[in-house]
């Protein structure tokens, strides 16, 4: 069973937390991709971030939001299997393999690599996985021995009514915020230092 509560909480972070992040990010030049940690207990945010590829390429969102979350004092931070792990879009290569070596055994994602490439007109994700891993589409394994992933999309049109429309009309309003963002982010995208932009 689906918990809309987690749901709804998890979609307040992306709006209220990562999105004036990533409106920042965006002004400076970086793709809109952003994500958060919080904790299993309470769902409390522990930290919110977005990606930074203008300082360094390798700093995707949630790259980033992990650089930042190791550079936290070890008191303030939490033990990676008590925390979800969101992802405003579904994780890259890169990700995934920085969200399996830091131990989290989750993680939840609202835009897919489909989105990225024909929503945001970003479609390096997709293109790697093929030419360099030889995977299709979803060509990784979306539960495994580290962790189990989660569409937010797809958890949301399998509830019932009217959660499902209450939720689909949110993630629509989100949608759109980020369809904004990438209208930004692509038309100042030949100003930055991105090698895959």
């Amino acid at each position: 069973m689906t918990d809309v509560s987690l749901i709804d909480r998890l979609l307040d972070v992306i709006e209220q937390d990562i999105v004036p992040k990533t409106e920042e990010g965006v002004a400076a030049g970086n793709k809109l991709f952003g994500a958060a940690i919080l904790r299993k207990s309470d769902r409390s945010l522990v930290l919110a971030e977005t990606n930074n590829e203008t300082e360094n390429p390798l700093w995707h969102g949630e790259v980033h939001c992990l650089k930042r979350f190791y550079e936290m004092p070890r008191a303030e931070r939490v033990d990676t299997k008590e925390a979800i792990f969101l992802a405003t879009h579904e994780p890259c290569s890169l990700c995934l393999s920085a969200i399996t070596w830091t131990g989290f055994d989750n993680f939840y994602y609202l835009f897919s690599h489909e989105d990225s490439r024909d929503s945001f007109a970003i479609p390096h994700d997709l293109k790697i996985l093929k030419e360099v891993f030889t995977l299709e589409p979803g060509g990784y394994r979306a539960e495994n021995a580290y962790w189990k992933s989660h569409a937010i999309r797809k958890l949301v049109r399998n509830l019932p009514e009217p959660e499902r429309a209450r939720l689909e009309t949110r993630i629509g309003r989100i949608a759109a915020t980020y369809d904004g963002l990438s209208s930004t982010y692509q038309s100042g995208k030949a100003d930055n230092d991105i090698p895959l932009s």
